[in-house]
């Protein structure tokens, strides 16, 4: 499986976010069953029960946390939750590409997949140096370097990275020297708040 905190496991659980929307239903006692919004704030407010910090769980974590807040008043709560709504994933593309800007993952993309997908790269574009951000946390994310021009000019694209939900494709214009493995998530503000785009 990997490490999830440095991009090692391959099929993640989703983790709810902001708007998202679950329906909590109780086996043995009917009357508390609810929709559950995911608020601004992150948390959620339970049916005679407060509330509860939901974003950034998995279903089953949440479903624990309910448990748990529910367990004061109700024996062994058996709780069953779906998703109802929930952000499809998607992929912010940027920099030298035809047509920037953010587009819904769908399936198994690569990276060249993605840049094709944002219209292919334009004239100034850097095909050597084209950066991938994936957000490993609030705090933190990592950056891959990917030279695209040598892997299409050598047909093999072994080392294509896949894309996850939320990556940031940045084409340079000029040529990048250095650039951190990992950086700070305060210093890519218009990555971490998609809703420009």
């Amino acid at each position: 499986m990997g490490d999830p905190f440095v991009g090692g496991e391959r099929h993640p659980l989703y983790r709810l976010s902001k708007s998202d929307v679950v329906q909590a239903n109780f086996t043995f006692s009917p009357d508390y069953n609810q929709t559950l919004t995911v608020q601004p704030d992150g948390f959620v407010t339970l049916k005679g029960a407060g509330t509860i910090l939901a974003e950034g769980l998995t279903l089953p974590e949440l479903q624990e946390a309910m448990a748990k807040a529910y367990s004061s008043f109700l024996h062994e709560p058996e709780i069953s939750l779906a998703l109802k709504e929930f952000d499809k994933p998607f992929f912010l593309a940027s920099g030298e590409v035809t047509r920037p800007g953010k587009y819904e993952l769908r399936g198994d993309l690569t990276v060249n997949e993605a840049v094709a997908i944002a219209g292919g790269f334009t004239k100034q574009a850097r095909h050597s140096q084209v950066v991938l951000f994936r957000r490993l946390s609030t705090e933190v994310a990592e950056t891959h370097v990917l030279n695209l021009r040598k892997m299409l000019d050598s047909r093999d694209l072994r080392e294509d990275m896949h894309l996850r939900p939320g990556d940031f494709i940045f084409v340079p214009e000029s040529r990048i020297t250095k650039i951190r493995r990992f950086v700070p998530a305060s210093s890519l503000s218009w990555y971490m708040n998609p809703l420009q785009f």
